[in-house]
């Protein structure tokens, strides 16, 4: 049984103070994988890009 009064508003307060932990901790974490992974792909693209435009001179149609 939860506690009434004073204790039990105390009660809500603490679960939802764990809940708005847990979501900025989520939160912190994708944004900094999603940071990580666009990054990544942008450098990865860049260097695609640049080894296709160094080899344009090779193709022969």
């Amino acid at each position: 049984m939860r506690p009434r009064g004073k204790e039990g508003s105390g009660y809500m307060s603490e679960r939802v103070y764990k809940v708005m932990k847990g979501a900025g901790v989520t939160s912190i974490t994708m944004g900094v994988i999603s940071l990580v992974v666009g990054v990544v792909s942008g450098i990865l693209l860049i260097i695609s890009g640049a080894k296709l435009i160094a080899g344009k001179s090779k193709i022969i149609f």
